[in-house]
């Protein structure tokens, strides 16, 4: 039985000050479960984004916690967030932040220098389907075959979690599929636990639990009982 692995606890999280003072975070509450395939849903101006960057210790919050695996976030020096954030996260964007001067195995070979235990760069290469671009740099490759090298990035670190941010935002109907499958399969194949970042209703469909944000609170916090693969998905 998976175990109780992501705890998101009375999280409040406000910018500016005076009348421009706008709260992004209203209080938010819900656990993810090791493994789980999570996803966050929502409009813009929701509080998606900086709920994932406060998960992903990139941001803080004003009051609440997060708590990884029992170890509180707020707690942490800034040196033992640093390497929380290199040893345990793997990160995927809506813009592919490929370091342009070095190929398809080098920049996944960059992930895999930060982990202490990273997978194996020829076995995610072949996973994704990328053994025969590896020599190939970001400038000779499609939108679809970046977020590829992007998510292999993140995954060859192993991480205990990967935050995956409007993923697919940039991209084609048939390519978001794929690139949705391909994070389902890394999902399966490595047991990472993926929290997903999307304003796409059709995604919620494949995952195992879905958590609804309006307004920087949540709304619905759903598990799916019936999950669709990602090719099985439309909109």
């Amino acid at each position: 039985m998976k175990e109780s692995f992501l705890e998101i606890k009375d999280l409040k999280k406000s910018y500016g000050a005076g009348a421009a003072r706008q709260e992004v975070l209203r209080g938010m509450n819900f656990s993810v479960k090791k493994g789980e395939f999570c996803v966050l849903l929502g409009p813009s101006g929701s509080g998606k984004s900086t709920l994932l960057n406060i998960i992903g210790g990139i941001d803080t919050p004003d009051e609440g916690f997060v708590s990884i695996n029992g170890d509180k976030l707020e707690e942490m020096s800034e040196r033992e967030l640093t390497m929380y954030r290199r040893k345990h996260l793997g990160y995927v964007f809506q813009m592919y932040n490929l370091i342009p001067n070095l190929n398809v195995k080098e920049n996944i070979e960059v992930g895999a220098y930060l982990s202490d235990k990273p997978l194996k760069v020829d076995e995610v290469l072949s996973t994704l389907g990328l053994q025969e671009h590896k020599y190939k740099y970001p400038n000779q490759l499609s939108g679809g075959q970046q977020q590829r090298v992007s998510i292999g990035r993140a995954v060859v670190k192993n991480p205990d979690i990967l935050l995956c941010d409007e993923p697919t935002g940039a991209l084609d109907y048939r390519t978001s599929k794929e690139i949705l499958a391909l994070i389902e399969d890394c999902n399966k194949k490595y047991g990472s636990t993926v929290i997903m970042v999307t304003h796409n209703e059709a995604i919620k469909y494949m995952s195992d639990h879905v958590i609804k944000l309006r307004d920087g609170v949540v709304r619905n916090n759903d598990i799916n009982d019936r999950k669709l693969s990602a090719f099985e998905l439309e909109w």
